[in-house]
């Protein structure tokens, strides 16, 4: 099997990784270190496919219910091959959405009187109380629950930690390695499989001079001290009794094949047997028959909108025609869905001196999300009804062979759990799509009751599958059409309606 190709990350999230000592040769083995999360590595590409390693699944049914992240956990002595290990396993495993977070980033910050021990090439980083469990357990049980998280970002140069993190969603499986990662109870709990990769003391030292001094700067007695003072006695007090843990011992390594793929395999059977799907076979018939919801709101069928629908419904309409009454009709539709944000009375005084009373929209903060790229079209009437809306991007793309969707790039507003937000797509069919989206405000801590999805057509198929999955979701719409076709496209419908907006048809 060929090795993985890393490439520059192709969103917001990242992976978090160890990064490489930075050292002169004359520093007798002084530690200094780059961030713990380094050039993230988001997409690996072998001979058989592409696997991203930041993102996330759907890995949700009809009903919005989710499955749970399968998490690895790998340990072992300093250079016994871990990393080697765990991306072995990414390259065996069938699964497209992979992720790789590594202890390091999980260092405590030092205080002044320890970062003095560390100048001096005293304080001992790996013994168990370097490390910030507290922390460790909150993050693999949000990934455990597919929610995103911030990966701390630790600059062992300074011995802190930088004030911007790196985002990382939950993926099918989740490989969570470091030297301590099976000590603490309460982050074993949180594995679903715990994996020790084991080594022969003489060749971890062997690897270990190897790596510091090539490609370190260190020298022979600076890495031999720190060896022998902190490494060795660490590994005899805290990593080799955890080994009793351990489902799985992998000895020799990354060379070792035969287990890699008996860990893949077991992996695989684990999850094919509560795998849930979100593909769109599924949801087009998941709730037929049933009476439109209560939080679907469609637009006034008044002459004007029926004009505009005939404009858009023509498939002998032009370009610039089926732009210019999109944008019309965009803009009725914003009108009509920001009309449903809760609104509190208030009171302002008229240039004439004499009091209104009038309204006031009474959330906390407003921003935009548009589906990419149909979604897109929706902007400039949305920034057309509000002022200075902060606006965020989510791309979701169909797969081909498993007809489901998979979340490529987002970019989220700041300190948007508070928000209302306004998720836009041009046009929603079975709502997978739709509900990924949702799903991902989600796990941003958006309250669902604060969501509106806004959309220019959907289907009743649509409607149902969003209402029952997020029942508190507010639904926005000009109109609802009945039915679908063999390609899951609406009928009548408008078309394709991003290829005619931008003339890619």
């Amino acid at each position: 099997m060929n090795g993985p190709t890393k490439e520059r990350r192709l969103s917001s999230r990242s992976n978090s990784g160890e990064a490489e000592d930075k050292v002169g040769a004359t520093d007798l083995g002084r530690r200094k270190r780059n961030a713990s999360v380094s050039e993230p590595i988001s997409v690996i590409r072998t001979s058989k496919r592409t696997i991203y390693t930041a993102g996330r699944p759907p890995w949700y049914n009809e009903s919005g219910e989710m499955k749970e992240a399968f998490i690895i956990g790998l340990s072992g002595g300093s250079a016994s091959g871990k990393t080697t290990v765990a991306e072995k396993i990414i390259q065996a495993l069938d699964f497209p959405w992979v992720v790789l977070l590594s202890m390091d980033s999980f260092y405590k910050v030092l205080t002044h009187e320890q970062h003095e021990t560390a100048e001096r090439n005293e304080y001992n980083f790996d013994h168990v109380d370097a490390f910030d469990f507290d922390l460790c357990c909150e993050t693999l049980r949000k990934l455990k629950q597919g929610r995103s998280v911030e990966i701390p970002m630790y600059d062992f140069t300074t011995h802190s930690r930088k004030k911007q993190t790196k985002q990382l969603y939950g993926a099918n499986v989740v490989i969570f390695e470091g030297i301590m990662s099976f000590v603490r109870p309460e982050l074993r709990e949180l594995m679903d499989m715990k994996v020790f990769v084991d080594a022969d003391s003489d060749e971890r030292l062997a690897r270990r001079l190897r790596r510091d001094i090539t490609l370190r700067g260190r020298n022979l007695q600076g890495v031999l001290h720190q060896y022998n003072k902190f490494v060795k006695p660490a590994f005899e007090q805290f990593i080799e009794p955890t080994l009793q843990y351990a489902d799985i011992v992998v000895p020799r390594g990354g060379s070792n094949e035969v287990a890699i793929d008996l860990i893949a395999q077991h992996v695989h059977t684990q999850l094919e047997t509560v795998k849930k799907s979100l593909r769109k076979h599924n949801l087009a018939i998941a709730h037929t028959g049933q009476p439109l919801p209560s939080t679907l709101h469609v637009l006034e069928s008044s002459k004007q909108v029926q004009g505009i629908h005939t404009i858009l419904r023509n498939r002998d309409t032009n370009r610039d025609d089926f732009v210019f009454y999109s944008k019309r009709l965009l803009r009725l539709l914003f009108e009509f869905a920001l009309s449903l944000l809760p609104h509190q009375t208030h009171i302002v005084e008229t240039p004439q001196s004499t009091k209104y009373e009038g309204r006031k929209f009474s959330g906390t903060g407003l921003c935009g999300m548009s589906i990419l790229r149909a979604g897109e079209t929706m902007e400039p009437a949305l920034f057309s009804v509000t002022k200075d809306i902060r606006l965020g991007k989510i791309l979701i793309q169909t797969n081909a062979r498993t007809e489901e969707p998979e979340l490529h790039y987002i970019r989220v507003p700041r300190k948007i759990s508070e928000d209302h937000v306004i998720l836009m797509d041009a046009t929603v069919a079975t709502g997978a799509a739709a509900m990924m989206a949702i799903r991902v405000l989600l796990d941003h801590d958006v309250k669902e009751e604060n969501i509106l999805l806004v959309s220019l057509l959907m289907a009743e198929t649509g409607v149902h599958s969003v209402a029952y999955a997020f029942p508190k979701v507010q639904i926005v719409t000009t109109a609802v059409d009945t039915h679908l076709n063999e390609h899951y496209h609406i009928i009548p419908g408008f078309g394709n309606f991003g290829d005619r907006y931008f003339g890619t048809e």
